[in-house]
């Protein structure tokens, strides 16, 4: 072989070389970049990839489990809002509508009165109307598929499930022929009743903030999200972040005393992060400590207003899924939430360590509750021994695990694990 042959070969070679070892353009690097997440931790996230890379089996398994969940949204969507049987009462098919999941007809339905007018509240006992005919349920697949899609991208580099997932931010939030409009007017209406209540604002702040994360994830260089993409959902958030703190129903939900209260904060501040209000992101975390935390957590633990309720532990984990995403929100504007100490020596870590007993199985829960589960409070003692709660720290590993596998490695933020529709 003559020299320039030889040449050709090794060049020929490490051509082929080079293109294993470079990165498409839309490929996930080796170690990607830490996404400026507002209540997940973007750099932790960026440490797990690495150790991920790595070859840690106890990571291993667990993106098993969010791939597996992912891989089930690949099939589904995309949802939008204009497809509901009948528009909101102002008749826009664009806005959002949602129904009281408690209140339930008195009458059967007839011609003259379709709903069975009037309505009454049954605390606790879900309406099975609310599941149908509105946008609720497809809102929450929206929340919660971009969120295991992003994530499952951001470790695996899977391009099909950063793909599926822009697919599910356009339609509902982007193209102009099936987005949602940036208000929540409609959202938890009664029927015969009222047209929207600002109770309803919970329907988004239970899980957007999840959507919140995802962006800034995808944010990090996905397949097929584009820089119009990121302005279209910077400005959809924008225009919904201002109405959440100035219209009439978000300033109503603001003063709610009980978790509706503690969701909303936790929702403003996380869109004020995300949109760069950074002042307002650290105001309202700090805001919390004498307003939320000081009222709502008794002196040995307890959360009157969630305690009283038919669905105690539910609510009470519940409430605490806001408190611990707030705090995580607090790290990145400078407050340390989990250090505040009320008037009464009430803390975020008292509220955790109260259901300690209940949570590993030690004791019983001694308040109402129409349907227990104990996995309900694993991720808020997780993130009560991240932030350095010993007695939390000594309960980790007598949690149960909740369906579809302990996540906390790969999304160190607490979600609602039960559901209140059991």
């Amino acid at each position: 072989m003559s020299g320039r042959s030889r040449t050709a070969v090794v060049l020929t070679a490490l051509a082929a070389l080079g293109a294993v070892l470079v990165p498409s353009a839309h490929a996930v690097p080796r170690t990607p970049k830490a996404p400026d997440t507002a209540v997940l931790d973007g750099a932790r996230l960026q440490r797990t990839r690495a150790e991920l890379d790595h070859g840690d089996p106890r990571l291993r398994r667990a993106v098993r489990d969010l791939t597996a969940r992912a891989d089930a949204w690949l099939g589904q969507g995309p949802w939008t809002v204009v497809d509901k049987p009948k528009p909101a009462p102002g008749g826009d098919v664009h806005d959002y509508l949602s129904q009281a999941p408690y209140w339930w007809p008195t009458t059967a339905p007839t011609a003259d009165n379709p709903w069975g007018c009037p309505y009454v509240q049954r605390d606790g006992q879900r309406n099975p109307e609310v599941d149908t005919g509105t946008d609720r349920q497809d809102v929450e697949k929206v929340f919660d598929s971009v969120y295991d899609l992003s994530l499952a991208w951001y470790y695996t580099g899977g391009r099909q499930y950063a793909q599926k997932a822009g697919q599910v931010l356009r339609t509902w939030f982007l193209d102009p022929a099936t987005r949602m409009n940036p208000n929540l007017d409609h959202a938890q209406f009664i029927p015969c009743k009222y047209d929207g209540r600002a109770i309803g604002v919970i329907d988004f702040s239970q899980s957007y903030t999840s959507v919140v994360d995802a962006l800034a994830i995808l944010a990090t260089g996905a397949p097929g999200w584009s820089a119009r993409d990121r302005a279209g959902m910077r400005d959809w958030n924008t225009d919904f972040r201002d109405w959440l703190e100035h219209s009439a129903f978000g300033t109503e939900e603001g003063a709610a005393a009980n978790n509706h209260g503690t969701f909303y904060d936790m929702q403003l501040a996380a869109l004020a992060y995300a949109t760069g209000d950074r002042a307002l992101a650290r105001r309202t975390v700090l805001d919390a400590r004498a307003r939320r935390i000081d009222p709502q957590v008794a002196a040995d633990g307890g959360q009157p207003q969630e305690l009283a309720r038919t669905r105690s532990w539910h609510y009470s984990t519940f409430d605490l899924v806001a408190y611990t995403r707030l705090a995580a929100i607090g790290r990145h504007v400078g407050v340390d939430l989990w250090a505040y100490r009320g008037p009464d020596g009430q803390s975020l870590f008292k509220a955790v360590d109260y259901l300690l007993p209940a949570a590993t199985g030690a004791a019983a829960w001694p308040h109402p509750e129409l349907e227990f589960h104990r996995y309900a409070a694993s991720d808020v003692v997780h993130a009560a021994a991240d932030a350095g709660d010993e007695a939390a720290r000594r309960a980790v590993g007598r949690l149960e695990a909740p369906p579809g596998g302990d996540l906390w490695a790969l999304r160190p933020a607490a979600e609602q694990l039960d559901s209140i529709a059991g």
